[in-house]
């Protein structure tokens, strides 16, 4: 293990780090370390441990932290940090060493970048990303390892810039390289730039934003991941599972108890247009043309009391063209394609509602939550067991921390379930996915997960999860059952699978952004143990 560990660092973090330095040194004669009065309007990454310190301080009842939509401006995270820090006495000793360190990470020019570079009204900092890890089971041996580069700043007071870049190569027997599987997870899909090459995957990942912040709110344009609700094994309304994708957002709280978002995404449909396609001139080829997918999104936040918090929303997958009825942020989805779309369902667009409810330290130390996902439900025989199309999802969770007076000890557990063809439409370009990927939680239709889990910091930075998974799969039916079979399908109809999981995680932020995994999972008889690090994001 040392040696491998070893030659992670020299390939990927020592000679790169001295190479990207170099060239930095070189374009920019002077590196100010000064530090900053304003906040960062750019994004953080949404799998930050900061959004997890967080979530636990909030379910404590000790700060206000607004987390249903990810991912979240470095200045909020910021601000709700300096909240805690009003509060230090009421934290632990791992607690107040772990804010300490994250209110460096978050405050403008306090620690050492790469580059960190400042201007009249202008900031820039950098850092390279680097990511190396093996695992290994009986017939799986697998290796990766990444490089790219993470850049942020601020334009004047209020506009904020980010773009993240780096390039993943994967290789070795039993590589899983469609992520699609159930061994693979929640693990995020990829484009694979070698879809032909065996036992070897190729991908980019790229991430930018623009955002601009005024008095209440925030809008953006960018590419990245957007993540709506909670969920310990998956998110039912907008997880991480597809790549990312362009959008434009909109964030805006009028009222201390009213939160507003809205999105309209970009997505690719993986549908050909035969009608938009069309030979190269010369002979050398055919361009295939896919048909145009977009996504409109909106929801609203209502603060009942401290820590309890109802949201509503609805969401449209449109495909064909640009439809500006679905970028007016106050439009009602539904009633807009039924005006638009009447007379056939072909015509229509693939609409969902969705609801959430959350309780955060209405019970000492704990956090309660309930998503539902409405695919399509038939109101007329909602309890006619002939006639019903109750196509939804839902998930009910909780968690307790500081279990036994154990500080940072928590015990949480979760129900998930996916009804019959959900996700899915009459017209595949309306699916709920993007790049072949569901957009919602990874299980997908047809399914149910139960999770026990728990989560220890002994020391600060110091991570430990356990975790034990049981899943359920049935098939994904027919386009004829979902649309005219009377009753429809019953839940887990066509079984397909059942699987059982035990992970054990441990890692540990060395120093900023610098993680040390190490991971043990048995997955259906499989024992994988894994090693890694990343640095950068």
């Amino acid at each position: 293990l040392f040696p491998f560990l070893l030659y992670l660092y020299i390939s990927f973090i020592y000679y790169p780090m001295i190479l990207i330095k170099r060239v930095f040194v070189t374009v920019f004669s002077l590196v100010l370390m000064q530090e900053v009065v304003f906040a960062q309007p750019a994004y953080e990454r949404h799998t930050h441990e900061v959004y997890n310190y967080l979530y636990r301080l909030a379910q404590k009842g000790i700060v206000t932290f607004n987390d249903n939509v990810r991912p979240l401006s470095k200045s909020y995270i910021h601000a709700v940090l300096d909240s805690v820090a009003l509060k230090e006495a009421m934290l632990s000793e791992v607690e107040k060493k772990e804010l300490t360190f994250y209110l460096r990470e978050f405050k403008e020019g306090e620690r050492k970048r790469i580059l960190s570079a400042k201007g009249d009204g202008f900031t820039l900092y950098a850092d390279p990303i680097f990511m190396g890890s093996y695992f290994s089971s009986k017939d799986k041996d697998v290796k990766s390892y990444s490089r790219g580069i993470n850049v942020w700043g601020r334009i004047g007071k209020n506009l904020g810039y980010q773009f993240s870049f780096h390039d993943t190569n994967e290789s070795g027997p039993g590589l899983d390289t469609s992520k699609k599987s159930l061994f693979a997870g929640n693990t995020t899909g990829i484009v694979n730039l070698s879809p032909f090459a065996m036992n070897k995957a190729s991908y980019t990942e790229i991430r930018a934003n623009l955002r601009y912040e005024f008095k209440k709110g925030a809008v953006s344009v960018g590419q990245d991941y957007l993540l709506w609700g909670y969920g310990e094994g998956g998110r039912l309304i907008l997880s991480d599972k597809a790549p990312v994708y362009p959008y434009i957002r909109l964030d805006y709280q009028p009222l201390p108890w009213l939160s507003f978002n809205y999105t309209h995404a970009f997505l690719r449909s993986n549908v050909i247009d035969s009608s938009d396609s069309y030979p190269i001139p010369g002979g050398v080829g055919y361009r295939p043309v896919e048909v145009s997918k977009y996504m409109a999104s909106h929801s609203l936040d209502f603060r009942l009391k401290k820590g309890l918090v109802l949201s509503i929303g609805e969401s449209m997958i449109y495909n064909d063209k640009l439809n500006i009825g679905y970028l007016i942020p106050i439009m009602f989805f539904k009633g807009f394609d039924n005006n638009n779309n009447t007379g056939a369902l072909e015509k229509g667009s693939n609409g969902q509602f969705f609801f959430q409810l959350s309780s955060r330290n209405q019970i000492k130390n704990t956090h309660l939550y309930g998503t539902l996902f409405i695919d399509e439900v038939k109101l007329s025989g909602l309890f006619d067991r002939v006639q019903q199309r109750n196509q939804l999802g839902y998930t009910i969770g909780g968690s307790v921390t500081d279990v036994a007076g154990i500080n940072y000890f928590i015990i949480g557990g979760e129900y998930t379930r996916v009804r019959p063809f959900v996700y899915r439409n009459l017209l595949a370009a309306q699916n709920y996915t993007h790049q072949g990927y569901l957009m919602g939680d990874w299980i997908g239709s047809n399914a149910d997960r139960v999770i026990l889990y728990s989560k220890f910091t002994p020391l600060p930075r110091l991570k430990l999860y356990a975790r034990y998974t049981h899943l359920r799969k049935g098939g994904a039916g027919t386009l004829d059952q979902q649309y005219n079979q009377q009753p429809q399908p019953p839940f887990l109809f066509n079984f397909q699978q059942r699987s059982d999981e035990f992970l054990f995680n441990a890692s540990y932020e060395y120093i900023y952004r610098l993680y040390l995994n190490m991971q043990v999972r048995r997955f259906d008889q499989q024992n994988i143990v894994s090693v890694g690090l990343t640095y950068g994001l």
